[in-house]
């Protein structure tokens, strides 16, 4: 559980770095998106500090109580336990898909929901008992492959 906490944490961290960046060099924070929710940097920093965790159906949620009962809590745990594919066969179709529109990059929305979607397989191949593992590190695997070809042109290894 403390894996899935960290790796959520950075994750959101690096999906909200802009904010970050704006706050630390004293500019009004740009607005960053997820989904269509705008976040910036001090519900990034809350987040963050509170920190979030699965509960027992694999839902996302937030530790801090008043935080997640907020409009902007609620968007972005929406998003969060909406938008992202919760079986091994969905997230099969998500890469089959992403693989036929890899001539163009993804869209913001589309890469934040491939990172969120990996750290969710990451989560689930480490949880689960040793057969189930490698069905969910092999989509994990090609979920990173997706990630490598969007961010620099090339796959990590080939799909023959």
């Amino acid at each position: 559980m403390k894996q899935a906490k960290i790796c959520f944490q950075l994750v959101l961290l690096f999906l909200l770095d802009q904010a970050l960046q704006d706050v630390a060099t004293g500019k009004h924070p740009t607005p960053q998106k997820i989904g269509t929710s705008g976040f910036n940097a001090n519900l990034m920093f809350e987040i963050l500090l509170y920190g979030v965790e699965m509960d027992q159906y694999n839902n996302i949620v937030l530790l801090d109580r008043e935080l997640a009962s907020m409009r902007s809590g609620r968007a972005f745990l929406s998003q969060i336990n909406d938008n992202i594919p919760r079986s091994r066969s969905s997230m099969v179709q998500m890469v089959t898909t992403l693989k036929a529109e890899r001539r163009r990059p993804l869209t913001q929305d589309q890469f934040e929901r491939l990172i969120l979607t990996m750290v969710y397989s990451a989560h689930q191949a480490q949880s689960q008992e040793k057969e189930e593992q490698d069905a969910w590190a092999g989509v994990l695997l090609q979920l990173a492959n997706i990630t490598a070809h969007d961010l620099r042109g090339s796959y990590l290894f080939s799909y023959t």
